[in-house]
């Protein structure tokens, strides 16, 4: 990616080790495990172990309470984030597709985590996130549409208290957001994100190199 500054490194087999150790590193429980079943038979993508371990140091280091989450699959990244969370917060995760929802419902019972801790909103995350309060949440997750990646950043901003976070997963579809040939509009959208966020002077970010890339940006007060 030309844009970005610095020199891209070659990835080596020792690094891809170390990445996959670190996946591995990661424990999870058996709600999780049935999440993931649940996304495999669906045909859909979870955050690997590392991106939701990363995810729930994240929101218990903001001492999160309240956490929008775009695009809930079957659960598994809303279960890191609620592990991570305050025992009273609670978790507003939005999908077009109502039966991944009723999948992650069944998974949050599952792990102990009472119905009042989610709210779970179906529909479209352009549509549902301006109906969400200022300023009222401690992180927000964004895993949805990659065209619509900067709308999505524009609305977290909106949506985040000063010093809080919001997290991109996905960023490095595959190694395409690197790769010097020609890319479809979803790739050449997440570049125009990677800038957007760096170039910020309301944010303060980091790119983590965890499952297929964590862009994390801080909201300056």
């Amino acid at each position: 990616m030309r844009q970005l500054r610095g020199q891209e490194r070659v990835i080596t087999a020792n690094r891809q080790t170390s990445w996959a150790f670190a996946d591995a590193f990661v424990a999870e429980d058996e709600a999780l495990h049935w999440a993931r079943d649940r996304a495999r038979d669906a045909g859909l993508r979870s955050v690997s172990p590392g991106t939701g371990a990363a995810l729930r140091l994240l929101a218990a280091t903001t001492d999160a309470k309240a956490v929008a989450e775009i695009g809930t699959g079957t659960g598994v990244s809303g279960l890191y984030l609620l592990h991570g969370m305050r025992p009273d917060g609670v978790l507003t995760t939005v999908d077009p597709e109502p039966e991944r929802q009723q999948f992650a419902r069944e998974a949050f019972r599952a792990a102990g985590f009472a119905a009042n801790r989610a709210r779970f909103i179906p529909g479209r995350a352009l549509d549902v996130l301006p109906r969400l309060a200022d300023g009222g949440y401690d992180l927000v997750f964004c895993d949805g549409d990659r065209l619509e990646s900067l709308d999505c950043l524009a609305e977290s901003l909106r949506l985040l208290r000063p010093g809080g976070l919001v997290c991109f997963e996905g960023v490095f579809a595959d190694g395409r957001t690197v790769d010097s040939a020609a890319q479809p509009a979803e790739v050449l959208r997440l570049r125009e994100l990677l800038r957007a966020v760096r170039e910020s002077q309301e944010l303060m970010s980091t790119l983590l190199p965890v499952g297929d890339g964590l862009l994390c940006a801080v909201r300056r007060g």
